[in-house]
């Protein structure tokens, strides 16, 4: 069974740090680009960070300089390390992994993790 769990939110006060975490079991992560999501209440769904199968990152503007994302092919895991966190980050942060196979998209999910960034 193919998992994807998020771990590493929380509250933290604006200009602090968080990492989050992507699990995978069931699925080997560094065949998959990865990439992280965040949705704020009444706001669309937006692509905060990705990684592909090759290790290139990207980010949205937003979070530039301040988010890295990061692999860790032993452990199955990829990372989004956030620093000088700003009240505007608050958001449910999903991490999506997927790839391609004989030209079929194969996606997954998890379930989310919830970060707050008071001000």
């Amino acid at each position: 069974q193919v998992q994807l769990v998020e771990s590493g939110g929380g509250l933290e006060q604006a200009g602090g740090s968080l990492r989050l975490s992507c699990a995978a079991s069931g699925l080997t992560i560094r065949l998959f680009a990865v990439d992280w999501y965040r949705q704020a209440p009444g706001k669309q769904r937006e692509l905060v960070a990705g990684i592909n199968s090759g290790g290139t990152t990207d980010y949205t503007d937003s979070v530039k300089g301040r988010f890295t994302i990061s692999r860790d092919n032993a452990g199955n895991t990829v990372y989004l390390e956030m620093k000088n966190l700003k009240p505007e980050d608050t958001a449910v942060y999903s991490c999506h992994a997927g790839r391609q196979v004989f030209g079929k998209n194969i996606e997954y999910w998890g379930q989310g993790t919830q970060v707050t960034v008071s001000s």
